[in-house]
């Protein structure tokens, strides 16, 4: 990770682009049950803001290790929110 800057950039795209893509299936599937996707999106919000909190407070954890365990916190909790919105069909 080269820097705080690039991961709260990473977070905020990738968090962003996973939200988009909820919309999309609300869209793409009009008659069904919406309260899961928001729950998705309640979800993935709540995902940026401990993960930006998490990075303000780094504490004793030198910089790259801290941010490289946040960087793959990001990707395995957005894997698995991804995956459970490919079964709400």
């Amino acid at each position: 990770m080269a820097s705080r800057k690039q991961l709260k950039k990473d977070i905020n795209n990738i968090i962003g682009a996973l939200i988009e893509e909820i919309y999309l299936w609300e869209l793409a599937h009009p008659k069904a049950d919406i309260k899961k996707s928001e729950a998705l999106i309640d979800e993935s919000i709540q995902l940026f803001d401990e993960l930006i909190a998490k990075i303000r407070a780094n504490g004793d954890t030198p910089a790259k290790a801290h941010f490289k365990q946040i960087q793959s916190e990001l990707v395995e909790k957005a894997n698995g929110i991804s995956i459970r919105l490919s079964k709400l069909a």
